[in-house]
């Protein structure tokens, strides 16, 4: 809470700078009440014993998840209010989980401070859940690290968690982690102020990109005057959303090797050649028989819209690259939004503001299955490659393989609930995973419909954001919380 009302002053000083008084005084005033708010909590609560367990901590987040965006909705609710204040809240939970749905058109006017105030709630609600997965999940075996946990590592586990100060590591990672962070961050704004972006769209840019947001004030890259250079950019830092070698850095071993020997980044980089190629061939057969197939430019066109747009909803941001609507226009096609679902299902990287099943629980699950193919053969080989192979093929792959039983039935939960709103199916569909993997434009890019965000009852929207939620804390972390076994440990 005091880092949200500090974080008040930067669109206080934004529209300070723009003599947008009335934007300041809200901002300013929201973020004093806030601030005496958290000031009065924090007396009242200074006498207490802060616990040392898991479960607690995983507790802390569900409840920052659910109750700060409605502290980071007034604002917004009194400078907008003919939204009204839970889409407001829905605005807020969709920036907070790095989701970017949003109730605004592409066309509406918004004032810049909004779309400021969002890609910063946005961006915070990136960072956190780097330090999370860090710092908690990583000890307690969620979020995709149990996928290298053997069945042998229970015992040391257990005492290593209970001799754990998981504030001290809170604290210790986010020292770490937050001026890379930032670092990286400001690097990519520059570049796109030099590529031709103005400062406010540079910024904003940059934030959802490395926070996986996918928010834009001008309606995306296409309203975007970086052009190709800044996609190119972009295209670049994507990488932090697919590995985290990037972030954690083994002081033993270089970043480069551990970028080379990781599993998620091996399987991207095949999944970023093999799904354009087959979207390029579709549009180049379809320009063919129009006798548009030997434009240079539009091949090369199209051939990078859909490396770039598949790489970004690879990583859950949802940037759709100007080369990507080229490429329809050169060939007459719609939006392949099936495969697109598929990508965004997949997800980035663990430890990444990326969400989707996570890259790691799908190479488990391959090279289970393809282990179990090769059995049907050799039925009494001995798989290779050492121990921690072998724990992700057997172990990991079991539990790879629960999570993605879980995704999809909260797929099908969704969807019913959403059904019961009076949303078709194929909407309901594309909401359903939209919001448990995290990637909010994937509603634009996949619907033909036409449907909205803002065209969502109250009712749906609250739906939605429970399935936000549950996508950025994953279905393990919030069956841990329920669990009565949990907490007695």
């Amino acid at each position: 809470m005091a880092i949200t009302a500090a974080s008040m002053m930067v669109p206080v000083l934004f529209a300070a700078r723009l003599e947008q008084w009335l934007f300041a005084r809200t901002f300013l005033y929201h973020s004093i009440v806030l601030m005496l708010i958290t000031a009065l909590m924090a007396i009242a609560m200074s006498n207490r014993d802060l616990s040392n367990r898991s479960a607690n901590r995983l507790m802390d987040i569900l409840a920052g998840f659910i109750l700060m965006p409605f502290f980071m909705a007034m604002p917004l609710s009194f400078l907008m209010p003919q939204i009204g204040f839970f889409a407001a809240y829905f605005e807020m939970v969709s920036s907070f989980t790095t989701t970017g749905a949003s109730v605004f058109m592409p066309n509406q006017a918004v004032p810049d401070v909004i779309h400021l105030w969002r890609a910063l709630v946005a961006w915070m609600g990136g960072f956190l859940m780097l330090v999370v997965a860090i710092a908690i999940f990583k000890p307690v075996n969620l979020g995709g690290f149990e996928v290298y946990t053997s069945s042998k590592d229970g015992v040391l586990l257990n005492q290593t968690i209970k001799r754990a100060a998981l504030r001290d590591r809170l604290i210790r990672y986010s020292a770490v982690i937050f001026p890379l962070y930032t670092l990286l961050t400001a690097v990519l704004a520059l570049l796109l102020i030099l590529s031709g972006d103005r400062m406010l769209v540079a910024v904003i840019h940059a934030m959802s990109t490395l926070s996986t947001s996918g928010i834009s004030p001008v309606g995306g890259l296409s309203g975007s005057a970086a052009g190709y250079i800044g996609e190119v950019f972009i295209f670049g830092f994507f990488i932090y959303g697919i590995t985290r070698h990037l972030f954690f850095v083994d002081r033993n071993e270089s970043a480069i090797k551990l970028v080379k020997r990781d599993k998620e980044l091996n399987m991207a980089l095949y999944l970023v050649v093999i799904i354009p190629a087959v979207l390029f061939f579709r549009h180049w057969l379809a320009a063919s028989e129009v006798n548009q197939g030997n434009e240079f430019y539009h091949a090369i066109s199209a051939l990078w819209g859909s490396m770039f747009t598949v790489l970004s909803f690879l990583t859950t941001t949802g940037f759709e690259s100007n080369g990507w609507t080229a490429a329809r226009d050169w060939s007459g096609l719609g939006t392949t939004g099936l495969i697109l679902m598929a990508v965004a299902v997949m997800g980035g990287g663990i430890a990444t503001t990326a969400g989707g099943v996570k890259l790691l629980r799908v190479y488990a699950l391959y090279k289970h299955g393809l282990r179990e193919m090769q059995r049907l053969s050799y039925p009494h080989s001995v798989g290779g490659s050492g121990s921690r192979a072998r724990n992700i093929r057997r172990e990991g792959a079991y539990a790879a393989w629960i999570f993605f039983m879980l995704f999809l039935v909260s797929i099908a939960v969704g969807m019913l609930c959403l059904s019961l709103m009076g949303i078709n199916f194929e909407d309901s569909l594309i909401l359903s995973i939209s919001a448990l993997s995290n990637t909010g434009p994937l509603l634009a890019a996949a619907s033909d419909n036409g449907v909205t965000y803002g065209a969502i009852s109250s009712a749906g929207k609250g739906i939605l954001c429970a399935l936000m939620i549950l996508g950025r804390l994953e279905a393990l972390a919030v069956i841990a919380i329920l669990n009565p076994n949990y907490w007695r440990k």
